[in-house]
């Protein structure tokens, strides 16, 4: 029943509404009560700005509240990350100057060696040919004023076998590079210059020579022994 009553209504209202004037009044008011006012949806409509204003304001104030987070963050890291390369930068100089150090004071105790090893190695060598082969090692010293071998005036020695009337000159090195074969051959040829004797061998002996070196050797008439014993005289 009261579905065909609204089906009724539905129907026949847009009519009586048209044609009479008295009936439209009438249904004006009945909505009018229960619609709401202009002043109402106005005040309404003004209200749900308001909330959606604050809504905004309250986004906003919080995405600066996270940006400046974000910015405080970013801040302290790149503050730890300069501190640690600082930090950083720091041991790696820490590390080159204790390396400096390490290789000066090997260096010195290299050098320290070196100088009494060949001093050591030197009279044992003297020792072994003199009293194993029967030859006189003689240490000559001279003043090389020409600077032919170091390429300025300053000393120069070498030590000198004199066997049957053979010259053999001997350089004894704790170790041998290509710099100390060049200098044993700047020598020999001075010491031929300067007292007009040839020398027949030469005699370099060293326990650590480069196989370069030895080619070089070699080739600039210089025999290479790592120990004295193996030297055949």
């Amino acid at each position: 029943m009261e579905r065909e009553v609204l089906e009724i209504i539905k129907r026949e209202l847009p009519n009586l509404i048209t044609q009479d004037p008295q009936f439209r009044d009438w249904v004006w008011h009945i909505v009018h009560d229960y619609a709401p006012s202009r002043a109402e949806t106005e005040n309404r409509f003004e209200q749900m700005l308001a909330e959606l204003r604050q809504m905004r304001e309250e986004f906003q104030a919080e995405m600066r509240s996270m940006r400046e987070e974000e910015q405080r963050r970013w801040e302290e890291n790149q503050r730890r990350w300069e501190e640690n390369q600082q930090q950083i930068r720091n041991i790696l100089a820490e590390i080159r100057r204790l390396d400096r150090h390490i290789e000066q004071t090997i260096g010195a105790l290299g050098a320290r060696w070196g100088v009494s090893s060949e001093a050591s190695f030197r009279e044992a060598l003297r020792a072994i040919l003199e009293d194993s082969f029967g030859v006189k090692v003689e240490r000559v010293e001279y003043k090389d004023e020409s600077g032919e071998v170091f390429g300025q005036p300053d000393m120069v020695e070498l030590d000198i076998i004199i066997r049957d009337g053979e010259v053999l000159a001997c350089e004894l090195k704790s170790s041998a590079s290509r710099a100390d074969v060049y200098l044993f051959h700047r020598k020999l040829r001075s010491y031929e210059r300067r007292f007009g004797r040839k020398v027949n061998r030469a005699l370099l002996i060293s326990p650590m020579v480069h196989e370069k070196d030895r080619e070089l050797a070699r080739s600039l008439g210089i025999e290479v022994y790592t120990y004295a014993e193996d030297a055949n005289l």
